[in-house]
């Protein structure tokens, strides 16, 4: 009978590191290893040495983190003595599983997973009572649900072998320390706030009425003119009521004033700022006798989309073997006419989905492939999202930068695929996919 026995000592064979160097994410803790009750070798207590590492030690909100984490050393050794003629098991026995501990934003853990590694033959004797293990590696994935710092900490392990039977030699680890610190940032928020004016145009000096919305409630709001993508000298403040509503009269002497805008803090921002409204200084001075003094204005426009089609058709998977659903969703057209500097972002969220008798697959287990294009001419590059989980937390599907002039057409589209877990009762699963452009 082939076994994972405890035994002190197990050294597991590692690349080579610089002398009196510890690689990022190296950690050594306490470790009980109980070996199967078929072995009848007694527990084994010692430091387990082990790395945690992740893909993307700077994830936002909703995406997919890929976590490694690997056995150096470990109290567990091969038990030859147990082995079909004293010779260590065989070819691809062993199979690792452990967790590692999430702390901090986000709480919980990860489960994860190694292949079958090879055990090196070693004959049995007192100077060597089991031959060491190679280095294992298992690897799981999670998806960042919330916003700051997040650390990762090895949990527990379990040693699998097959040979001949299966057989668990089961180590747990105790006060393990952080191996990795990561930090997430949140998804852009929709912003809604908006600038609204009484009159179009006015002689300089006039006294225009503002009405700034969308702002933070008792929010300090500036109401500012503007010129392209500078401020002009023409300047009012207000306070945002209960509802977010700022009413403001703004002076207008500058006579370059060709747009108002309104924002909270010390300087307009894309995330804290209103686009522009269109406004026109008009001269009292009058012209020279026998010409004519001719105003074209250039009225700003909306931020806008339209999306192909009203539901989305995933490929059917065959029960019991489960895996991807493909598909596609309906095309967004993005209109950007603000004329402005602030750029934009669209964001997707996706429930549950809700199958037969109320059955649910996550929405996590739906992700995406976005791609984004700039029509011809247009001011703006587009910068299609990460590829990865959509899920209720949401994922950005395209987006452009601010700049001193934006603005297009846009074409977003995304491939699609739901993960579908083997076994899932036969049905329909229906879910809501929300676009939002901001």
């Amino acid at each position: 009978m082939a076994a994972l026995a405890a035994a002190a000592g197990g050294a597991l064979s590692a690349p080579a590191a610089a002398v009196d160097e510890t690689p990022p994410g190296q950690v050594n803790f306490p470790t009980h290893c109980l070996p199967p009750q078929e072995a009848g070798l007694p527990p084994a207590d010692g430091p387990t040495t082990a790395r945690i590492t992740v893909d993307n030690p700077a994830p936002q909100v909703g995406d997919t983190v890929t976590v490694t984490y690997q056995v150096i050393a470990t109290p567990a050794v091969a038990d030859p003595d147990r082995s079909p003629a004293a010779a260590g098991l065989p070819a691809d026995a062993p199979t690792p599983t452990g967790r590692v501990l999430l702390a901090g934003a986000q709480s919980g853990e990860v489960t994860v997973v190694g292949g079958r590694r090879d055990v090196p033959a070693a004959p049995a004797s007192p100077a060597n009572p089991g031959a060491a293990l190679p280095a294992l590696t298992m690897t799981g994935t999670f998806t960042v649900t919330a916003p700051g710092e997040i650390t990762l900490a090895p949990g527990g392990y379990t040693l699998h072998t097959s040979h001949p039977v299966d057989l668990d030699t089961v180590c747990t680890a105790a006060e393990a320390p952080v191996s990795v610190r990561l930090t997430a940032t949140p998804l852009p928020t929709a912003n809604l706030r908006s600038v609204f004016l009484a009159a179009p145009a006015g002689a300089p000096g006039a006294r225009l009425k503002v009405t700034a919305a969308g702002f933070t409630p008792g929010a300090t709001v500036t109401v500012a003119g503007r010129a392209g993508a500078a401020e002009t000298a023409d300047r009012a403040v207000a306070t945002a009521d209960e509802l977010g509503v700022a009413l403001a009269e703004l002076p207008v002497t500058d006579k370059a004033t060709t747009a108002v805008v309104a924002y909270e803090g010390t300087a307009w921002s894309a995330r804290l700022g209103s686009g522009p409204a269109a406004y026109t200084v008009i001269g009292v001075t009058p012209p020279p006798p026998g010409t004519q003094e001719i105003t074209a204005t250039v009225e700003p426009g909306t931020l806008a989309m339209t999306q192909a089609g009203e539901a989305i058709t995933l490929g059917a998977v065959p029960y019991g073997d489960g895996g991807g659903a493909p598909g596609r969703i309906g095309t967004v057209t993005v209109k950007d006419a603000r004329g402005g500097p602030a750029g934009w972002s669209l964001i997707g969220k996706v429930t549950d989905f809700t199958g037969p008798g109320g059955l649910r697959i996550p929405g996590g287990s739906l992700s995406w492939t976005p791609t984004c294009a700039a029509a011809a001419g247009s001011p703006s590059p587009c910068t299609a999202g990460s590829a990865g989980t959509v899920g209720p937390d949401g994922a950005v599907l395209a987006s452009t930068p601010d700049g001193p002039l934006v603005g297009g057409t846009f074409t977003v589209d995304a491939a699609v695929t739901l993960h579908v877990p083997p076994y899932t009762p036969p049905g329909a699963y229906t879910a809501v996919l929300t676009l939002t452009l901001s």
